[in-house]
């Protein structure tokens, strides 16, 4: 094996637990997207029906459909987001990505059920939180139940970004390198 594919090999997930205020803040920008999306969702739903039937429609936020509509959208958005790529728009942002608890990346049905047990966490005003704060893995009890852990997830990037510049450098530094330009 080469060095290159040697040394490629070694860049791995650093797995440092993420902590509460990186997975908090990646959840404010996940939340807030989310809206954002769903608004803009019924805006165009409501345009195209007037554009279809002549007449307007009016969400209330107090109406039960909203509110239904609303949490379904909330659990295909982080469903689908752990479940594909195991870290939503905020989560990337931040550099947090969910793994499963051994570390390896988290299969798409862990995603989807660490999406349905989350609202679970809220419940006793939002005891099953406190995991993050007070367990070594930094693990809520959505985590628990779906066998899943938060991670910082640029240590990996960082250190293959660190491993392509040497290894460029060490490349354009050969006299066989000199030699071909």
């Amino acid at each position: 094996m080469s060095t290159r594919a040697q040394a490629a090999g070694l860049v791995t997930m650093q797995g440092h637990y993420a902590g509460a205020v990186s997975r908090f803040v990646a959840y404010v920008i996940d939340v807030a997207l989310s809206s954002g999306l769903f608004s803009a969702g019924l805006a165009v739903v409501s345009y195209a029906a007037q554009v279809v039937t002549g007449q307007s429609i009016g969400w209330s936020r107090q109406s039960v459909l909203v509110a239904v509509l609303f949490g379904a959208w909330e659990l295909l958005y982080f469903g689908y987001s752990w479940a594909s790529a195991g870290k939503t728009f905020g989560m990337a942002v931040l550099g947090v990505q969910v793994v499963r608890a051994d570390g390896r990346i988290v299969d798409p049905w862990r995603g989807v059920v660490r999406a349905l047990v989350f609202p679970l966490s809220f419940l006793f005003f939002g005891l099953g939180f406190a995991g993050i704060l007070v367990q070594r893995e930094h693990r809520a009890l959505h985590d628990l139940i779906a066998g899943t852990a938060v991670v910082y997830s640029w240590d990996a990037r960082s250190a293959r970004l660190r491993f392509l510049t040497r290894d460029a450098a060490s490349r354009a530094a050969s006299p066989a390198h000199r030699e071909r330009s």
